[in-house]
């Protein structure tokens, strides 16, 4: 969008950057396993009763996410997608997950009850 046809309401006589949408890494660069920390924990709420394993805060590219999913759903035998930049697992894997994740290397984190 240009600034002629731009719809913003306010401004400051200075020239303000677009937002771009930030891939949380980068291609080249990784971070190590042991230096994430995971968040692991079960949901229910608005999904009709059913119970999500959800796993948040793992850094890495999409092509190695797609990888790691597919690891994880042939180890726990269930289903799983990304959304929003977070490992969704159907049923409750909590205990199972945070198991593997350790044995791979990471600093899972359970939240929640």
């Amino acid at each position: 969008m240009t600034h002629e046809n731009s719809k913003l309401v306010y401004s400051t006589d200075r020239s303000i950057p677009e937002k771009k949408k930030i891939d949380s890494i980068s291609e080249g660069s990784t971070i190590k396993p042991e230096q994430q920390n995971i968040i692991v924990r079960m949901e229910r709420k608005g999904r009709g009763g059913k119970s999500v394993t959800v796993v948040e805060c793992l850094e890495m590219n999409q092509s190695d996410k797609s990888i790691f999913l597919k690891q994880l759903k042939t180890k726990l035998g269930t289903g799983g997608t990304i959304k929003d930049n977070r490992f969704e697992f159907q049923g409750d894997h909590c205990s199972r997950l945070m198991v593997e994740l350790k044995n791979m290397g990471y600093k899972p984190r359970r939240s929640g009850g």
